[in-house]
């Protein structure tokens, strides 16, 4: 499994408390955590440091997840980030649309564990990492033919 050392992820979570915890979580796992609290700031962090990941709370004052969710997938130069939606809503709908606009995942605060979420952010962006080495060997194939 992919180790979570100099990876950077941009944290949008307005519970301070939940926040905090995940900060040491990712801090022993050697990781650059960005929290941001609102909107308009996460998508400047998001813009400026080109994280490996962002962990997105829909419930947020201000402009709410899902339209930072579509304005990170509407813009070129941080679309191919993968976001992964941390929230208290879990209706049926809720989820069908941070999938719909382009989260790889939705998880609900309720049911899961901290080492959970710590795992599907490994898990994340290790599929990324690996995308991204796959998509090098291919165009190494194109240039050798």
């Amino acid at each position: 499994m992919t180790s979570l050392k100099d990876k950077k992820i941009v944290w949008v979570e307005d519970d301070i408390f939940l926040s905090e915890i995940i900060a040491k979580k990712l801090a022993n796992q050697g990781c650059k955590l960005y929290h941001e609290t609102n909107g308009e700031e996460a998508i400047r962090t998001v813009e400026r440091e080109l994280p490996d990941l962002v962990m997105l709370d829909i419930l947020l004052s201000g402009i709410d997840g899902f339209e930072i969710l579509k304005r990170l997938k509407a813009n070129d130069k941080v679309k191919q980030i993968p976001v992964i939606t941390l929230s208290n809503l879990g209706q049926k709908e809720d989820i069908d649309k941070a999938l719909g606009l382009g989260a790889e995942k939705f998880l609900i605060k309720a049911t899961v564990t901290l080492d959970e979420i710590i795992d599907e952010i490994t898990r994340v962006i290790e599929q990324k990492s690996n995308a991204k080495r796959g998509v090098g060997v291919i165009e190494n194939l194109k240039e050798s033919v």
